[in-house]
């Protein structure tokens, strides 16, 4: 654990969460300032800082949490009409949490996603 990462203190109990699923290697977790109807983020329990720091030994965490996510979106209903995953890396890269971490994005109504507005559905 880092000791001033926000999700290591949710991990370890230690800050609050609203979890969606908690297993072996990860959690996921309902973003506080959600930037979809659904925003849901998937982390893994091992303090892993970014993409940049993963390294060969931890590929099973990754495939975790795509088929994790891949099962939330199911069950959070957007599997059908679509969802976006995505990997923030670095400050650059949109990265504001120092930790590993995976959104799911999706909810919105069919032909209402804020990029495709307008566009035929």
């Amino acid at each position: 654990m880092e000791g001033d990462c926000i999700f290591c203190r949710i991990i370890n109990g230690e800050a609050k969460a609203d979890f969606v699923y908690q297993g072996e290697n990860i959690v996921a977790f309902r973003d506080i300032k959600p930037s979809a109807p659904v925003h849901i983020l998937v982390v893994p329990k091992k303090h892993i800082r970014s993409m940049n720091d993963l390294e060969e030994q931890d590929a099973f965490i990754l495939k975790e949490m795509l088929f994790t996510a891949k099962e939330i979106a199911r069950e959070q209903g957007t599997d059908q009409a679509g969802y976006k995953l995505v990997f923030n890396v670095e400050r650059g890269g949109g990265q504001y949490v120092f930790h590993l971490h995976l959104h799911i994005l999706g909810g919105w109504e069919l032909g209402k996603h804020p990029r495709l507005a307008g566009m035929p559905v």
